[in-house]
């Protein structure tokens, strides 16, 4: 490991500031902080992740991950960011074909993040620290609000437009959160395409009705 990484606070040319990464910290450092980030978060939850858990995990100085990213609480919206940068193209599901069949694009696709495990494990983890810890879920609403729900509700050229996008959220959130973490049966063992079918058209009411 580099003096950065293991906290030493040496160069090979002198001494540097504790937590300072070199001219020459390689350019994989900080997404190893966020890999290391949102593997303590998945597993410990909010509360108990913390810094130096963070830096131990990604063989770097506690102080260098707060170069990077600061406080715990924003170590926890940069690395839920990324996890969450899959849904953020949901506005484009919307913009993407006939208006009356904007409930089934959006549904689809918010299902079909679930359904992929390599996204659905963060999201859990996402959902759960989320649900248990304010400061988490403070998070997680200033993400929702300002890169998602702002967007999906500039595609609709309807009133009340960032109530609708909300409320089609909430249905989808609501019908995730019963089939994939608290695992209702038989909502969680259902067809996909069954679910798809009985919850679309309501999607549509909420973003396009009356």
């Amino acid at each position: 490991m580099t003096g950065a990484e293991t906290g030493s606070g040496e160069t090979g040319t002198g001494t540097r500031r504790r937590g300072r990464p070199p001219r020459t910290e390689s350019a994989d450092t900080r997404d190893r902080i966020l890999a290391a980030a949102r593997e303590e978060f998945s597993e410990l939850g909010y509360d108990k992740t913390s810094v130096r858990g963070i830096a131990k995990t990604a063989g770097v100085d506690s102080a260098l991950v707060h170069h990077y990213f600061g406080t715990k609480e924003q170590v926890f919206e940069a690395a839920i960011s990324v996890v969450f940068a899959p849904a953020l193209n949901a506005p484009s599901a919307i913009a993407d074909g006939p208006v009356d069949g904007v409930g089934e694009r959006l549904t689809r696709f918010v299902f079909g993040i679930w359904e992929n495990p390599t996204t659905r494990t963060p999201l859990l983890a996402i959902l759960r620290s989320a649900v248990n810890n304010e400061t988490a879920a403070a998070v997680f609403r200033r993400l929702i609000a300002a890169q998602l729900l702002r967007r999906l509700a500039e595609q609709l050229d309807l009133p009340d437009a960032r109530l609708r996008a909300e409320l089609a959220a909430a249905q989808l959130v609501g019908c995730a959160m019963l089939r994939y973490v608290i695992k209702l049966e038989p909502l969680a063992s259902a067809d996909l395409e069954q679910i798809v079918a009985r919850v679309a058209p309501v999607v549509q009411g909420h973003l396009t009705g009356p």
